[in-house]
């Protein structure tokens, strides 16, 4: 690693490698001293906008599975899909497992199946948190409650689906709740001892680069611990396939996308853990952007220009918007 020329002047604070952005294996490494990797599961959910109580179809983006292809078989109970992933992910790696609810919205029922959904993992200490994929508008305050006293004996991370901070693009993928509804809850959740992520999608229908340097700009200055983001894909049997194929809007180069994620990480504070800086959708079922399938590639143009570019995150961070 020491003759890593990515590693040569690295300024980043938060890394023992090449990397300059604030990375969620030097994050887990240091936090817990050991590999930790996520097992992610289907709990049985669905979503507001799926069941018509904000509509049907949810997010134009979404899959059958919302969001969920990798994650255990729903017919199963979530502590045998645990059981079942931990065992496969065993095979690659040795280290800690963290639950991961990542299938539609994880938070959308009430609170006492949300405790039945959790008790069984609090009581495991060989479990260092449980990460809880939700919408900002299924978490009331009795939920909030819950989980921070929880989170007083494991670590909780609640990962919260925005994708953008702008209604207008809200709106055009069928999202179901404002920017106001997501500050609301950010506002509420920072209150309590949960650990907040935030998700972010590059290159939805008619946002312009300097719309998602907003996004993450908006987001720089929120009380937020973590934020992944992804590329949007075109996955089949979507409504969004369904609107590409119609109008064929144009979707980011790779060097477009590499461009605006570096510059979006120069906006945001180094604290802020990066947990993703791609998404996975399943190959099988992708229509576009086809490059977005090699994410080794991606993760290493990302790294080598920004050592090209001798930049890093929050190195254009600053606290507080200025006026112009």
């Amino acid at each position: 690693m020491k003759n890593n020329p990515l590693m040569k002047n690295n300024p980043f604070l938060y890394s023992d490698d090449h990397k300059r952005y604030h990375s969620w294996n030097y994050y887990l490494r240091h936090t817990y001293h050991t590999k930790v990797f996520k097992v992610a599961l289907d709990a049985g959910f669905t979503c507001p906008n799926r069941d018509g109580t904000l509509g049907y179809g949810g997010c134009t983006y979404c899959t059958a599975a919302g969001s969920g292809e990798f994650a255990g078989d729903r017919r199963e109970n979530v502590m045998c899909q645990f059981i079942h992933g931990k065992e496969k992910a065993a095979q690659k790696w040795h280290g800690m497992a963290i639950p991961y609810f990542q299938a539609f919205t994880n938070t959308y029922a009430p609170l006492h199946t949300l405790k039945e959904m959790l008790e069984p993992f609090m009581k495991m200490d060989d479990i260092p948190a449980i990460c809880i994929a939700t919408r900002a508008d299924c978490l009331e305050d009795e939920k909030i409650a819950y989980l921070s006293q929880c989170a007083k004996k494991k670590d909780i991370w609640m990962e919260l689906g925005l994708q953008s901070v702008h209604d207008e693009s809200a709106r055009l993928i069928h999202r179901g709740h404002s920017y106001t509804q997501f500050y609301e809850c950010i506002t509420r959740l920072s209150d309590s001892h949960i650990h907040i992520c935030v998700h972010l999608i590059n290159g939805l229908p008619n946002e312009t680069a300097e719309m998602m340097l907003t996004s993450a700009r908006v987001l720089s200055h929120l009380p937020i611990h973590a934020l992944k983001i992804h590329m949007l894909h075109i996955m089949k049997n979507t409504a969004m396939a369904t609107q590409y194929e119609t109008s064929f809007f144009p979707l980011l180069s790779r060097e477009e996308y590499v461009d605006i994620v570096i510059r979006q990480l120069e906006l945001l504070p180094a604290e802020i853990i990066i947990q993703r800086l791609s998404g996975d959708g399943a190959q099988k079922d992708l229509i576009a952007p086809k490059w977005s399938a090699d994410k080794k590639v991606l993760l290493n143009m990302i790294d080598r220009e920004m050592q090209r570019r001798n930049t890093w995150q929050g190195r254009l961070y600053q606290p507080q918007f200025v006026s112009s």
